[in-house]
């Protein structure tokens, strides 16, 4: 259970990211919220308390879950795209 807020705090920097434009700017975006969501999740859960190495463990859950989500509505938005392409080819 405790793993689940690292998780699910990835996947909302995830989808909170893809509204920026620049990929430079999206990717440091990611970085960033991945570390302070990373520390927040060790602190709360009390890991820090016992050794600074539970904040790497974290802060890696915490960005699997962010990149997860950025790989899916990246893959979503390109096959989206196809779709309004090719059938913009039909109707010419």
């Amino acid at each position: 259970m405790q793993e689940l807020f690292p998780i699910m705090a990835g996947a909302l920097i995830g989808v909170a990211v893809m509204a920026i434009r620049s990929q430079k700017l999206r990717a440091v975006a990611l970085v960033i919220g991945c570390l302070v969501f990373g520390f927040l999740a060790s602190a709360m859960s009390g890991e820090l308390e016992e050794s600074w190495s539970f904040l790497s463990v974290d802060t890696l859950l915490v960005f699997m879950g962010g990149f997860a989500v950025v790989i899916l509505l990246t893959a979503v938005q390109r096959r989206e795209a196809i779709g309004r392409f090719i059938s913009g080819l039909r109707k010419s």
